[in-house]
């Protein structure tokens, strides 16, 4: 058959075995690469606590945009609670079309908390710039509205600004509500794959992204860089590259604890994950001359990696496709199958073992996080597919798309 002589071509072309060899042996050499350089910081960096020089802590201002989150006084109690002598809480209303002011205005008479009432919905960027200049302080923490922080976090997290050089500080948000697989598989996911990759890029000098749920930042140096960009979709990994091209230091705090909502239901998470695949391709996209400058040659690493995460996901999905089309119309083709084999089960053990590896390191912080770690094997069998094909879906979306719309970045309560 004609088809089939073109399937015969194909397995046989040089682009097609490179295309194979990619798929192989990519996230083996990735895994090998994020365990040895998290172990690496786990064992020089992580265990090295920064205390401040003396009793006289800095004054910080926590801002906390929110939209449409009437429910999150426990956010708040969290807030008044913590184990701080100097900071405010500025709480940010971006137009909710809810009692989300009225809730936060029962608390501005306690002496911490303060309001600003946006009446119209532009988004977690535009929000978070019209309240810099509200600001007390000159260390900020940025905290996404449904987050409950631990009492310490800012203890943990200051004493990084000692350093004139850092300009922000990725905390470490742990998944609240682990009910469901889809949410067990996040809690993993946060510990084993982002906590984990954010400890590896410290050694190597840059971080990708911080979290946008928890970050610590100088303001000075957000000012320096033009402040949060409303055209982003995620303007957490953007203003991220930005700040490390001018030069300022970011870093990774494990011990600033967070606790965070993660999406319960398959259409929240695809939501969610949409937005992150557009993010980081327009980030690449208005970044596109990092690896031709010299001085930038820190951010390398993050950004070929990025690249290769991203080439990989379409080499996944395609050579998927193309064992379904062939095996459909008769044909075994070379090397492809989607069911798992020995090359197969190799690949998912290298990612049971960072996910281990992950887990372990973030147990201290995460008492739970080991016991969501049987659901772990649907990991790389099912929860990894799912994140490729949405990679591939919505990154070609971000390259091409030049202006971000309004994003609520909003996880529906009550699910978990």
């Amino acid at each position: 058959m004609t088809f089939h002589r073109l399937l015969f071509a194909i397995d046989h072309s040089a682009v097609y075995r490179i295309a194979l060899y990619f798929c192989g042996t990519y996230p083996l050499l990735m895994a090998l690469v994020w365990v040895l350089l998290s172990v690496f910081f786990w064992l020089r960096q992580e265990r090295a606590e920064i205390a401040w020089p003396s009793e006289s802590w800095p004054f910080v201002s926590i801002l906390v945009p929110a939209y449409a989150e009437e429910k999150f006084e426990p956010s708040l109690r969290a807030l008044r609670e913590l184990d701080y002598p100097n900071y405010e809480v500025i709480v940010i209303n971006d137009g909710s079309p809810d009692r989300t002011s009225e809730v936060v205005r029962q608390w501005t008479g306690r002496g911490t908390i303060r309001l600003l009432d946006k009446r119209t919905n532009e988004g977690k960027a535009l929000a978070l710039n019209d309240a810099l200049p509200l600001c007390r302080g000159e260390i900020l923490l940025i905290l996404d509205a449904d987050v409950i922080v631990e009492p310490g976090i800012l203890r943990r997290l200051v004493p990084h600004f000692l350093s004139a050089r850092v300009g922000a500080v990725a905390g470490n948000p742990r998944v609240a509500n682990r009910r469901t697989l889809l949410q067990k598989l996040q809690a993993v996911e946060f510990a084993a794959i982002m906590s984990l990759e954010r400890r590896a890029q410290r050694v190597w000098g840059r971080v990708m992204t911080v979290s946008g749920a928890v970050a610590a930042f100088r303001r000075s140096a957000i000012l320096d860089v033009g402040g949060f960009s409303p055209d982003m979709a995620t303007e957490d990994i953007d203003i991220t590259w930005r700040l490390q091209m001018r030069f300022w230091d970011v870093r990774y705090e494990p011990q600033a604890v967070a606790w965070m909502e993660a999406p319960a239901t398959l259409r929240q998470l695809w939501k969610q994950r949409r937005r992150w695949a557009r993010g980081l391709a327009q980030v690449l996209r208005r970044h596109y001359h990092v690896p031709f400058r010299w001085k930038l040659r820190r951010l390398w690493p993050v950004w070929y990696e990025s690249v290769a995460s991203i080439l990989w996901a379409y080499t996944m999905v395609g050579i998927t496709l193309y064992w379904v089309v062939s095996r459909a119309s008769g044909y075994v083709p070379y090397g492809a199958s989607p069911i798992p084999n020995f090359w197969g089960m190799t690949i998912a053990t290298a990612c049971m073992v960072q996910l281990f590896v992950g887990a372990l390191m973030d147990a201290p912080y995460d008492k739970g996080v080991l016991r969501s770690l049987p659901e772990a094997v649907y990991y790389p069998l099912v929860y990894w597919a799912l994140m490729c094909l949405i990679t591939t879906i919505y990154t070609l979306d971000g390259f091409l798309r030049r202006q971000a719309r309004v994003e609520t970045w909003k996880i529906q309560r009550g699910t978990s």
